[in-house]
């Protein structure tokens, strides 16, 4: 009778510092792990409690390759560095909140990480509010599909580099920089918007950017622009004119609280399905703006000054 081979641990291996308490959610694929506190193996659990604060070395080995690492380190709010330049992820399809609420998070290594499968990119870094910097130059992005909340709260970052980003299937981008409060410019003029319905509060209390790059924006499928701009309070201009809002239904709080704006074109502003204007425009008071709706002429004209 012929021995059975003892199945070998794969080298999908992730490490995680920190101190407290370290969480974790895997849901189906807690069977196929193993861990490694200080590369001694202990039993597994889904909360593994410190008597000291210090800083400790927790490895995770899966057994096979998995399809789904959403919620992998969820609230883990005392974690504060991560590698996953060992992980095997060329099979994941799904990375919905992956490191979210992760807001100690000081460290990142995603150099090569492989996210050609990915469908879901959902609050992926949403709350990873200590991050500086991400560098996701790598990533691969054509499948994916959802990218709604990705860095959502993530207040820290200066800078975002999303040049590689091919949005071409995307269809869900609301609350997407939603609290970037740090990112002083953001150029997405790479990204190709045709298949996206939702935008609502995608840079919402984006407090701190001064430019922001939409020019190849196509809107023609989106249906909620609420709150898309609100508090972005250090915008000085923006130019939509290239936004198609014939199928929008919400524009509340569009461009709520704006109030460094001295220049804002909607020239190509169609409101006619709209059912939803409340607060549309809270803006600087002497901001020009460039518009042929008759409903937001209507609503505003005796508040701001209009250029027809």
């Amino acid at each position: 009778m012929k021995k059975k081979k003892k199945q070998r641990e794969k080298e999908n291996i992730i490490k995680g510092y920190k101190n407290n308490t370290y969480d974790i959610n895997f849901d189906e694929i807690i069977k196929n792990c193993v861990l490694y506190l200080n590369d001694n193996k202990i039993a597994f659990s889904t909360k593994i409690k410190f008597t000291k604060t210090g800083n400790y070395e927790i490895k995770i080995f899966f057994k096979k390759s998995i399809k789904d690492i959403s919620f992998l380190f969820y609230d883990c709010v005392s974690l504060t560095s991560l590698n996953f330049s060992n992980f095997l992820s060329y099979n994941i399809k799904n990375m919905r909140s992956t490191l979210n609420e992760c807001s100690s998070l000081t460290s990142l290594n995603l150099s090569n990480f492989n996210t050609i499968n990915i469908v879901n990119m959902r609050c992926f870094f949403r709350n990873c509010s200590s991050l500086k910097y991400i560098d996701i130059s790598n990533f691969n992005t054509n499948n994916v599909i959802d990218m709604a909340s990705l860095f959502n709260g993530c207040s820290s970052l200066t800078s975002l580099n999303l040049s590689n980003f091919n949005t071409n299937k995307v269809t869900d981008m609301s609350y997407m920089f939603n609290d970037c409060s740090s990112l002083t410019s953001l150029d997405l003029s790479n990204f190709n918007t045709s298949n996206v319905t939702l935008m609502s509060a995608m840079f919402n209390e984006c407090s701190s950017l001064t430019s922001l790059y939409l020019s190849n924006f196509n809107t023609n499928n989106v249906n909620n622009m609420s709150y898309m701009f609100s508090q972005c309070s250090s915008l000085i201009s923006l130019n939509l004119s290239i936004f198609n809002t014939n199928n929008v239904k919400d524009m509340s709080a569009m461009f709520n609280q704006c109030f460094s704006l001295k220049a804002l074109d909607l020239s190509n502003f169609n409101t006619s399905n709209v059912k939803d204007m409340l607060n549309f425009l809270n803006i600087n008071k002497n901001c020009l703006i460039k518009c042929k709706d008759q409903k937001i002429f209507n609503k505003y004209q005796n508040m701001y000054k209009f250029n027809i």
